[in-house]
């Protein structure tokens, strides 16, 4: 495809923003979300909202689980 090789990767990253994106973004790089939540957790702003530990996780968990399948499918199609 010669410079339209990252068009597929865009795209995968474009559908993920439009299905769990919500209203303020989508942070699919753990360290573009937790740097941030722990910086909000521990700075001294006044009248601040939740950091909400809840979903933390997930940008963490994610890309591990994503790692370790792609690893399992790589495996197992070129053995």
């Amino acid at each position: 495809m010669g410079a339209l090789d990252a068009l597929p990767v865009a795209f995968i990253v474009l559908a993920i923003g439009l299905s769990l994106g919500g209203a303020t973004g989508y942070a699919i790089n753990p360290a573009r979300d937790l740097g941030p939540r722990i910086m909000h957790a521990i700075l001294p702003i006044g009248k601040k909202g939740s950091s909400d530990w809840a979903y933390s996780w997930i940008p963490v968990v994610g890309p591990i689980i994503g790692a370790l399948a792609a690893a399992m499918i790589f495996k197992h199609y070129m053995m």
